[in-house]
């Protein structure tokens, strides 16, 4: 029993050992790689598996890439693998671009994978250019009407301009506004929608695609439809306006010829205030004039006589009113 249970233990470890050593030399990878005529080292694949690399990655990618007549680095692609970039992909990309006749090498390919593009998606726009629908664009003419368009623009992507160059939403930035210029400088909506192949040309002709990552081919209208009658609408805010300023200003007026009225009325009733004032004071001066002697008795009844007939005057005069 104890000798059954050392073989155990050998056959064990050396299953371990076994799995290490296949583990750290690949040596069917070897094979495969010197039988596709891939020539790589044994000890710079056990080297791959101390880096972290694994080495199936490279070697895959080389057979490919040598398949295809390309000449790839070993070192190149381990080295692109260690910052961070997609080796399969960017060997996708060379291989379709030189089936291609597009001029991409591995310098430009590495660079545009690591910019976070995606080099064989670009690689295939630029074969097959890509159709990017633009949002609905609203415009007014020159005589207030509305005009909404969608369009569709042909892009191709520019290898060169991948790394740094602007996006698609750029492009749809310029194109709108491209869109919403041409129609602004219609004399007519009705000029636009009889020939909506105008705003296509003028808005190619500014050369939206500078500066992106992209070749614009052809810009299409797809649709126009005509929205609201903004001028008149315009005019209907302005006239709303206007006679909300006449109505505040006539209620100034209003409110200021009251004023004016009241304050009338305040200086009418001072005046008849001191008037009362004045006509409270007479029998007093009569009194004072009694007893200093500037007045007598006879002076008294003339006045008194005055007073009645003045009074007897007015009211003849208010019953003939009447």
């Amino acid at each position: 029993m104890e000798n059954m249970g050392f073989l155990a233990l050998i056959v064990f470890l050396s299953i371990v050992v076994l799995w290490f050593v296949f583990y750290f030399i690949p040596i069917g990878l070897w094979f495969s790689a010197l039988v596709s005529g891939v020539r790589i080292s044994l000890l710079q694949l056990i080297l791959m598996r101390w880096r972290k690399v694994p080495p199936s990655t490279i070697v895959s990618a080389m057979i490919e890439g040598t398949k295809a007549g390309l000449t790839l680095n070993a070192n190149e692609l381990e080295a692109h693998y260690l910052a961070g970039g997609n080796v399969p992909n960017v060997v996708h990309a060379l291989v379709s671009a030189q089936k291609a006749s597009i001029m991409l090498d591995f310098k430009m390919a590495t660079a545009i994978d690591l910019a976070g593009r995606d080099v064989f998606e670009a690689v295939q726009m630029s074969v097959n250019p890509k159709v990017i629908n633009t949002p609905p664009v609203a415009a007014v003419a020159k005589d207030g009407i509305q005009l909404i368009a969608k369009a569709r623009v042909t892009v191709r992507a520019n290898i060169k301009q991948l790394v740094g160059g602007a996006g698609e939403e750029t492009v749809l930035a310029r194109v709108g506004e491209g869109i919403v210029s041409s129609i602004g400088s219609a004399v007519t909506h009705k000029v636009v929608l009889e020939n909506p192949d105008s705003i296509s040309r003028v808005v190619l002709e500014k050369g939206l695609d500078a500066g992106t990552a992209f070749e614009i081919l052809s810009i299409d209208i797809a649709d126009i439809d005509v929205g609201k009658n903004i001028g008149a609408q315009l005019q209907m805010d302005q006239a709303d306006a206007d006679k909300n300023i006449a109505q505040a200003k006539a209620e100034e007026k209003r409110a200021m010829a009251v004023a004016h009225e009241q304050e009338m009325k305040a200086k009418a009733q001072d005046a008849r205030a001191k008037v009362i004032l004045a006509e409270a004071e007479i029998p007093m001066a009569i009194a004072e004039a009694f007893r200093s002697g500037n007045l007598g008795i006879m002076d008294y009844y003339k006045l008194k006589n005055i007073q009645a007939d003045t009074s007897m005057r007015e009211s003849i005069v208010r019953s003939d009113k009447k």
